[in-house]
Order: C-alpha cells, then structure tokens, then sequence
C-alpha cells in the first residue's frame, strides 16, 4: 500500500486579494509525504490478559464440562495432560443449554444466565498457566435453550410456541445479528478471561431445518428480501455471523475457530443446517471438523464406519485436504475424534473406543499430515497409556 498526500484549499470569492494569492499558492503546492510500504502484517494494539501461553508445536486436546473444570475432576484432567503428549483444553464457557459456566460481574447483561460451575475462571487459567497447557473457550452459538425461552423473538416457534427437537433443545435464529452480537459479547469475555482460542460450536440452524423451513415461525431479520434461495441464505447467515466474530474479536489477538459435522466437507454446502465447509473454513484460523466415526452411516464405502476408525479417518482426511487445498487461506484444521463407545449403533455389545481406536484415528490424520485434534469423551474420561504422537 502507497501512501502519499496533495494539499488543495479552496478558493473563496469573499476572500482579500492577498487572501486569494496565499490560497492560489496553496492550490498549486503539493506537499511530499514519504512513501512506504506498509508490511502484510501491521502490527497493532491488542488486548493484554496479563497471562502468557505459547501455542504448542500442535494443539493435541481434550474436552473439559464446566462442572470438571469447576470441580475436583480438573486437578486429575491437568495432571493427565502433564503425563502425556496432550497440551490443551477445550473448556465449556457457554455450554449446550446456554448457560455461562462462571459467574461474571453482577452488573453483566449475562448475570441472569451464569451458574457458578467455575467458581474462579480466572485462577483456573493461571493454573494451566503454569502448567504451560493451552486453552480453548468452546461456546455454544445458536443451540440455546435459555435464550430461546427468554426470548422467543430470537427463536424457531410453531403454533406459537418456541420450537424444539427431539431432546427437547430449542435454537436461536442465525438471521438475526442481535444473536450473533450476544454470542460476540460472551467470547469477549472468555478472551478477557485469557482464553487464547475462541471455539464456536452448533454454528448451525437445527438438523433437518429443511424438512420443517415451512411449517416453523422465525423472523429473517435482513436476510428477508435478499435475492437467494432458503438454502442459500441459511448459508449466507452461517457464514455471515462467522465473519463478523472474526473481526470483532480481531483485538484480542486470539485463534477463532469453529466446530463444523464432518460430512459437510464432502459436499458443496449442507441443505438445513446452514454449513459450507469452504466458506466457514475462509473466516477462521481453526477448522474442527467432527468426525466420530460413530456419527457416520455408511460413507467413503465403509459399511460400518464406527468399527473401523482408522479407514474413516484417513478417507476423511484425503477429502478434507483437498478442499483446504483450494482456498486461498487455509485454516489449522483441528478435528475432533472419538474416545467413547456408541451404544446407540448395536443391538448388542459396541465397538469398544480404547487405546487401539485412539491411536488409530490419530494415526491416520497424522499420515495425511494433519498435526492437531481435540478429543471428546462428555463425561470427560479419557482413555489412558494412549500414544498421541504415534508417528514420532
């Protein structure tokens, strides 16, 4: 970027002779202004938590609840992560309901929604801290039941009511920035706190959202009289509140990431939940792509892909490498992979996910030269003796 300058006063009919000579030099002076070239990267003014994390040679995770960070559990996660190749934490500050997992200051706009999961997020930071392990913030974005019910405006409703699925979760509208700004104001917060990766999870309208687009009352906000198609502008919103959180959050200096279902990479754009791989991918720093193999049916011609992690993973990972490979700026890709059992999947006992189904999801991102990925397990009980760098 050039940077010059020309210095042009105007002239002025009521102006003195000697006025208008003055301003007639003035017209005709260009005043030189030293060109330079401003670097790719401008340094500039951020945020200072006062805390200090090194991001480690890969980001190699586990999920911690707000109660085991809040509870005796964290001190026994914490000592886990120091005796093994893992590194970081991915911590609820909003979790599934839509509730802060800490109690921020009485006088906050979220004080009504806060439990007190996390008596002193502030000493558990300067805790992993010195312990030298990462952390992430996961918020959950537009599966929020307490929002919903707080504000139906801001929500799905049929027949007047607020809307909700299966499990009796309700979502918040991705059309409606008022949403998006609430979520930013959380995230603010958690990068005030010390968080170092800001992790967007459920940036998505409900699952099967297509099925049910004509029989659900909602407002589309702006996206109302845009020229797209409904799959169209649940895309554009999606990836239009992922943009925004970026630059908001650009002074804090911190990773944004976003958790995105697996099977959206192998796709051009998911048709209800709103999903472009490619394009969430353009807007953040970090992809987590969740690919459970117990989340798959049969795909990548693999019959039954939760008894075979290994096969899932590494074809997975060829697609999800090509279509990094295509954009111009391409995020860490962070997945998730799975350390639980399916119940759900079998009519008798499941496949067990122990030290072999570990090592062998890793292995096969870490042979398609994916470094980083967050494991899930709810309860938090994670396998042990596992080798997290197999390919060392």
């Amino acid at each position: 970027m050039v940077v010059s300058s020309l210095l042009v006063l105007p002239s002025n009919s009521f102006a003195s002779e000697a006025e208008q000579k003055t301003a007639q030099k003035h017209r005709t002076h260009v005043t030189k202004v030293q060109t330079y070239t401003l670097p790719d990267k401008i340094k500039r003014f951020s945020y200072d938590s006062g805390l200090t994390f090194k991001y480690p040679d890969a980001v190699r995770g586990i999920y911690v609840t707000g109660n085991s960070a809040g509870g005796s559990r964290f001190n026994k996660l914490v000592k886990f992560i120091e005796n093994t190749e893992l590194n970081a934490m991915v911590i609820d500050i909003k979790e599934d309901r839509g509730n802060l997992t800490f109690k921020p200051d009485p006088a906050s706009p979220y004080a009504d929604i806060a439990k007190n999961y996390i008596e002193d997020p502030r000493k558990m930071l300067e805790t992993l801290e010195s312990k030298g392990i990462y952390p992430i913030a996961r918020i959950v974005v537009f599966k929020d039941t307490v929002l919903a019910k707080k504000r139906p405006d801001l929500s799905f409703k049929e027949n007047g009511k607020v809307w909700t699925n299966g499990n009796g979760d309700a979502f918040v509208s991705p059309f409606k920035k008022e949403v998006w700004e609430y979520n930013v104001g959380i995230a603010k917060m958690a990068a005030e706190l010390g968080f170092q990766d800001i992790q967007f999870d459920y940036v998505r309208f409900p699952e099967g959202f297509e099925r049910r687009d004509e029989e659900l009352e909602y407002d589309l906000g702006e996206y109302k009289n845009v020229e797209l198609s409904d799959v169209k502008k649940r895309v554009q919103a999606v990836t239009d509140f992922v943009s925004f959180a970026r630059k908001e959050l650009e002074y804090y200096d911190i990773d944004v990431s976003v958790d995105i279902f697996g099977y959206a990479a192998t796709i051009p754009e998911t048709p209800g939940i709103g999903q472009n791989f490619s394009k969430i991918s353009s807007n953040v720093d970090v992809i987590s792509s969740m690919i459970y193999p117990s989340h798959w049916t049969p795909y990548f011609g693999i019959d039954f892909p939760d008894k075979e992690p290994y096969r899932l993973v590494n074809e997975y990972a060829k697609v999800e490498n090509e279509v990094l490979g295509a954009l111009e700026h391409a995020p860490k890709s962070r997945p998730w992979i799975q350390d639980f059992e399916a119940p759900w999947l079998y009519s008798g006992a499941p496949t067990q996910y122990g030290k072999a189904e570990v090592e062998a999801q890793i292995k096969a991102l870490n042979e398609n030269g994916i470094r980083e990925f967050l494991l899930w397990n709810a309860g938090n009980t994670y396998t042990k003796n596992v080798d997290y760098t197999p390919l060392k």
